[in-house]
């Protein structure tokens, strides 16, 4: 897989990290920044990743702030996209089986070993269909 990886500033060491895993999993990434500690408004990186994954450039994405809630918001403003805030294995795996999510957001303050097991959840999950897939045509429906 594709996989386009954006943060702001509080969640640059995360995405660091979550690069590295990507890459060691076996997938291939684009860093869509930030690069550094400097602030920057989280919504231009969401953007701009969610655009990526929403035109097919990128199989799926990942994004990084202080908690994932903006990311999550931003990115779904993005016609496409099922952004999910996820901050357990649980959510991540239920958040590709069920809602298809094609971005999954993270709070750079989970922690290494959490975050560590929610990316490779939701990178190892594939969308069941079935009757899911009525309930994602709605949800394309609802974006006009």
């Amino acid at each position: 897989m594709r996989i386009a990886i954006g943060c702001d500033h509080r969640g640059l060491d995360v995405k660091q990290f979550v690069i590295k895993l990507v890459t060691d999993i076996g997938h291939s990434s684009q860093d869509f920044g930030c690069y550094t500690t400097e602030p920057v408004d989280y919504p231009d990186i969401a953007k701009r990743v969610a655009e990526a994954v929403a035109n097919g450039d990128f199989t799926r994405g990942i994004l990084i702030c202080d908690t994932g809630i903006g990311m999550s918001i931003a990115a779904n403003k993005v016609r496409g996209i099922r952004a999910a805030h996820c901050c357990d294995v649980f959510g991540a795996g239920r958040a590709r089986q069920h809602n298809d999510a094609n971005i999954l957001c993270l709070g750079a303050e989970l922690g290494q070993d959490i975050t560590h097991d929610i990316v490779k959840a939701y990178l190892a999950t594939d969308f069941e269909g079935g009757r899911h897939q009525r309930r994602i045509a709605k949800i394309r429906a609802m974006e006009g």
